[in-house]
């Protein structure tokens, strides 16, 4: 038996549509078994899945190094080569011979992209459904009318990034419709996501749900709304848990100068908080989520549970946010 049928392979992604449409790229790339190791969109910190000693190679895919960074010093120490594509922040990544990183965070990049560059564009129709997932919208438009996609099917590749980026949020597995795991073994089964949109019936299903969830939350009062701002408060229900990053990335894409909080109330009476930049204005808001424990990219990102006494702070903070003073020196 050769070493490379021996090899143990582990791929560790995000749940969203970036994450598993990363892997599968580099699966359809490299058709050798390994085991997936997923979750929900909030579930960051999958590296500590990997039993350390147990892996020879591992991929790892649209998750923040910041938080996984002390199970990847272990895996390297032990000999396991990583190979890491990702597009959030990274500060003190390790260097070691046995890593290899790709990471780009810049906004108008996601880890399909970073995948799809590396691989030279050998299954760019799923970078792109990532790249949708992603709310990358006019970038993927672009790219898939420069790759000869004529209207219909670019519009079909961006509804399937949407659901199945969608079908990321919840609070455990018994808010979506299909866990994400599960959602990738369909996936894998079609080299073309058009292939994948005419011959499964959990594409409808996902993007019905999911605009059924949108008409649902668009129908709410804003807790704040002015020109610059926008908070929308939603009720501790799995269909608000489902619909929360989606209705997010509407509400930017509907008002690309006014930025977007999305709040979906706990369990504990606290929030857990999606936020995005101004399309216009793309820096920042890793920069706001910080300050009340939170994280994630420039463009978007969120905390996990902010506290129902820090809610006025949080939308007075939001709404007085200059996300013009976050841009990079070369676009001020």
């Amino acid at each position: 038996m050769s070493q490379a049928a021996t090899l143990r392979r582990f791929d560790v992604c995000n749940g969203d549509a970036d994450g598993l449409c990363a892997v599968l790229q580099w699966r359809l790339h490299d058709p050798a078994p390994a085991t997936l190791v997923t979750g929900l969109k909030r579930e960051i910190d999958l590296l500590r899945h990997v039993p350390c000693g147990e892996a020879d190679e591992v991929l790892v895919c649209d998750l923040s190094v910041a938080r996984n960074r002390e199970p990847l010093r272990r895996l390297l120490d032990a000999g396991t080569r990583v190979r890491y594509f990702d597009h959030h922040i990274a500060a003190d990544v390790p260097i070691h011979d046995k890593l290899e990183a790709h990471l780009d965070a810049d906004p108008q990049t996601c880890s399909s992209l970073l995948v799809d560059r590396w691989l030279g564009g050998r299954f760019h129709a799923w970078a792109l459904v990532g790249a949708f997932g992603d709310a990358l919208t006019a970038l993927a438009q672009r790219r898939a009318a420069a790759t000869g996609y004529d209207v219909e099917r670019r519009n079909a590749l961006q509804r399937l990034g949407e659901a199945i980026n969608y079908n990321a949020y919840g609070e455990d597995l018994h808010d979506v419709r299909i866990a994400p795991a599960d959602l990738y073994r369909i996936m894998a089964r079609h080299p073309d996501p058009l292939e994948m949109i005419a011959r499964e019936s959990i594409v409808q299903e996902l993007d019905t749900l999911r605009r059924a969830d949108l008409q649902r939350a668009l129908a709410l009062q804003p807790l704040l709304n002015h020109e610059r701002a926008r908070v929308c408060v939603l009720p501790d229900e799995p269909w608000s848990r489902r619909v929360s990053g989606s209705l997010a990335n509407e509400l930017a894409a509907a008002a690309p100068r006014q930025a977007q909080a999305v709040l979906t109330t706990r369990p504990d009476g606290g929030y857990r908080v999606s936020v995005r930049a101004p399309r216009a204005l793309p820096h920042g808001a890793d920069v706001l989520c910080k300050t009340f424990g939170g994280g994630g990219r420039a463009a978007a990102a969120g905390v996990d549970a902010l506290p129902a006494d820090q809610l006025n702070h949080f939308v007075a903070s939001f709404g007085a946010m200059p996300w013009e003073a976050w841009l990079p020196a070369e676009h001020a």
